[in-house]
């Protein structure tokens, strides 16, 4: 017998409504969220009918129609936002979690890879190197007390083949001054650009010839795991 497709409407819904139950185990604020962005924009459309429909009824339902089509739209896109970020609490503090996101919360604008250059064995502390408009970028993933030789030493190397490309530091971690994890790709957007785009890809090979040095310690297995976005 064959099966019944399910209407791929359906299946969507379906999707939205798993992806809201994950946000709300993680964001217990994201109802109230939903609730403004979907009842302001309804508010205005409904006000604004109101007030230049002129008595007109249909001009009045199109008023109406825009707002909900609207609130709808932003509801949606404050969703998505506050699922991306409570996947990435739930990596928050997981040694190769700078890794699990980098390639799906940078720009198509930075070059990065999933697997760190350089890492500590025994602490599972790690450096992370991407390539973009703003020069290197070095991502360091633990305590700021623990990573800076690792970083000193990866500055070094990177500093002696490419001397005139501005290097970045950022620190995924627990220290205060660290940056959050689902703030590291707009983190790196705030660099001020310095190479052009055909200079991007020179600089990125040339990293390439560095080599890494990840000796990779069992248990850390991060690459697995990746935040998924809301659809």
């Amino acid at each position: 017998m064959a099966r019944t497709k399910k209407p791929k409407g359906s299946s969507r819904l379906a999707q939205m409504w798993q992806v809201f139950q994950m946000t709300r185990r993680y964001d217990k604020s994201v109802v109230g969220l939903l609730l403004l962005a979907f009842l302001l924009p309804t508010g205005a459309g409904v006000a604004a009918g109101l007030i230049l429909s002129g008595g007109n009824v249909f001009t009045l339902v199109i008023w109406i129609v825009v707002g909900v089509m609207l609130g709808l739209l932003i509801g949606l896109i404050v969703l998505g936002r506050r699922a991306e970020r409570a996947a990435y609490s739930q990596l928050e503090g997981q040694p190769g979690a700078v890794g699990a996101v980098m390639k799906s919360a940078l720009k198509r604008s930075w070059i990065a890879e999933e697997m760190p250059v350089a890492i500590n064995a025994k602490t599972k502390d790690a450096i992370y190197r991407a390539v973009g408009r703003g020069g290197v970028a070095l991502i360091a993933e633990g305590p700021i007390s623990r990573t800076q030789r690792l970083v000193d030493d990866e500055k070094r190397k990177t500093a002696k083949i490419l001397p005139n490309v501005p290097i970045t530091v950022l620190t995924v971690g627990p220290d205060e001054e660290s940056v959050k994890l689902y703030k590291l790709g707009w983190q790196l957007t705030k660099i001020k650009p310095a190479l052009t785009k055909s200079e991007v890809r020179v600089v990125s090979n040339r990293l390439a010839s560095l080599g890494t040095n990840v000796p990779i310690p069992k248990g850390i297995d991060p690459y697995k795991v990746r935040p998924s976005r809301a659809r």
